[in-house]
Order: C-alpha cells, then structure tokens, then sequence
C-alpha cells in the first residue's frame, strides 16, 4: 500500500468455459484473420462476462464471495455469431440469450446492489470476447457453434493480465 491508499483488487464476474469449452473458443479465435495492431485474447482469458467490478477493496473480498451466491439453473449457451463491433472489439456471440442467463445476470445485479455496487446501466450482451483493435478483421464463416452446457459462474481477480478464479459457483 502507498500513501495510504488500501490495497484493491480488480474483478468481475464470468461464465468460465472448462478446457473443452475453452478449446473450441481457441479455434474460433484462430480462425479470425486478424489485421495488424489487432490483439488477441490469451486462450486462458477466453470468458463470457456477467457483470464488472472493477478495482474494489481488497478487505471486501470475504462480503464478495459469499455475497454472489445466488440461485443458479444449468442453461445452454450457443455462441454462433462472429462480429466486430463499432469500437474495433472481435467477439463470439449468441443469436439468442437464453432465458437462463438473462436470469443469472438479473439475480447477479441484484446481488451487487445489496452489497453497495451499482450494476452497469448498459444493456447486456453476453459475448467471447476474441481480440481488441479487431477493425477490419474477417470474419470466419464455416466454424461450427459453440455450444456450452453452462454449469456455473465464477468470481475472477484480473492481477497484471493474469486471471484467477476467486470461486466458482453452481
């Protein structure tokens, strides 16, 4: 700690794909063609955000944990669309939410809120998140979909552009 300053740790709130998830997120990755500048996501950063935290007090590590435990329902999620949005960010994302996430990411705002946080007023839209400075990337269009029999959610520390699993919930 500097100057007095309390220590802070960076997080969010994600689904966190197991290894054979992660692999075919990897191959969509791959199968970009990415222009110059572009980067990539590091396979082992492949994730579906739910909700950003940010930087927060470390000391409220221990209200966190037990605090994002909310009812959760096992869902599909089929990611199957390929964009670059507006802002040069690459993603894979669903042609549909399911209900279930729309569910999960609800209760999670709720759960923010009860702990003093407030939820991002932007509207959600779950995405992989492939590579940044993507404008001008082609798209793949032959890649199979993903498609992920979700079965839980994690916290996840973002330290120096290594990220943890903090917990896991299901």
């Amino acid at each position: 700690m500097m100057d007095g300053q309390s220590a802070t740790t960076r997080l969010f709130l994600a689904l966190w794909p197991d290894p054979a998830v992660r692999h075919l997120l990897t191959q969509w990755r791959d199968a970009w063609h990415w222009p110059r500048g572009a980067t990539p996501v590091a396979a082992d950063q492949l994730h579906v955000t739910l909700h950003f935290l940010g930087s927060q007090p470390s000391e409220r590590l221990p209200d966190f944990l037990d605090g994002f435990a909310v009812p959760f329902d096992p869902f599909q999620l089929v990611l199957d669309r390929a964009v670059v949005w507006h802002n040069g960010i690459a993603v894979l994302e669903p042609q549909a939410t399911p209900p279930a996430l729309e569910a999960l990411h609800v209760r999670l705002g709720e759960a923010l809120l009860a702990l003093g946080l407030p939820p991002e007023a932007r509207r959600y839209r779950p995405h992989a998140t492939m590579a940044r400075r993507a404008t001008g990337a082609t798209v793949p269009t032959t890649r199979p979909p993903v498609s992920w029999e979700v079965s839980g959610y994690a916290l996840v520390e973002s330290k120096n552009s290594v990220y943890t699993v903090l917990r896991s919930y299901t």
